[in-house]
């Protein structure tokens, strides 16, 4: 049976109202939900039980290419279509993909999340990342190398900020995460079930390519700049990841492709 699709004429439709002045809405949040944008993101959507979907938006132009994702979209979501004009007004900006969704976020706790894991598990846990390239590119790289699930402070940024979900090229809708609200409590409920704790950093004891994997492994890392606290790295084992000598960081998105690496492989 051929999807029904609804006609959008006028920007100021209540039905799409979800979709209006995105970028505006990025900045003051949109009360447990997020949207999701882009052929490669929606398929993740559709495809994982951890998220659900309010209703999709689409440029007219797009539909005739987008049978195979239309077909996996539920019956009770509705699909909304626009001209290329009033879809921009609603956004207001121009959609080059055109193709929008908006999802509902999950309601799990840290320590929740943590109790779902099974016994052979790679844990990243993130303290202070506020920036949002970073967050999507070290869920892409979580995703990548086999990451159980993901762990934030409540210092972190938003993994479903759509920038964030962007980037990620939907890995922050694959990879479950949760917040837990500092690196104190992080770390106490990740060695109260039996988690290998690694807190990476420049000045860290013993080089990644060393480290020896347990079945439970956490990797804790910090933000760029102010990295993690001295306090928990007097806590917790420390890593490096040995470079030249006339330099002394990588970006927090690239040495966390680097350990995980180390980690998955080991």
């Amino acid at each position: 049976m051929k999807r029904t699709l609804i006609r959008i004429e006028e920007a100021d439709d209540p039905r799409i109202a979800a979709y209006r002045d995105i970028r505006e809405r990025d900045l003051v949040g949109r009360q447990g939900r997020f949207v999701a944008e882009g052929r490669v993101v929606l398929n993740v959507l559709f495809s994982t039980s951890r998220f659900s979907a309010e209703s999709v938006f689409l440029r007219e132009n797009r539909v005739d290419g987008l049978a195979d994702l239309i077909e996996h979209i539920p019956e009770d979501v509705p699909v909304y279509v626009a001209s290329g004009a009033v879809m921009d007004q609603i956004a207001g900006f121009e959609i080059h993909r055109g193709i929008l969704a908006i999802g509902k976020k999950p309601e799990t706790t840290g320590n929740e999340l943590l109790d779902t894991l099974p016994a052979q598990a790679l844990v990243v846990a993130l303290s202070g990342i506020s920036n949002h390239d970073n967050m999507g590119s070290i869920f892409r790289n979580a995703a990548s190398f086999g990451a159980a699930a993901i762990l934030l402070t409540d210092d972190c940024c938003d993994p479903l900020y759509r920038k964030a979900i962007r980037v990620s090229v939907g890995a922050t809708l694959k990879v479950p995460f949760a917040r837990i609200s500092d690196p104190d409590a992080l770390a106490g409920a990740l060695e109260s079930r039996g988690f290998s704790i690694l807190a990476l950093s420049p000045r860290g004891g013993i080089d990644i390519a060393d480290v020896e994997r347990t079945p439970r492994h956490a990797l804790l890392l910090g933000s760029e700049g102010h990295g993690l606290s001295q306090d928990v790295m007097d806590r917790l084992p420390t890593a490096r990841i040995s470079m030249a000598d006339d330099f002394d960081s990588l970006n927090v998105a690239a040495a966390s492709a680097i350990a995980l690496h180390r980690l998955w492989r080991g």
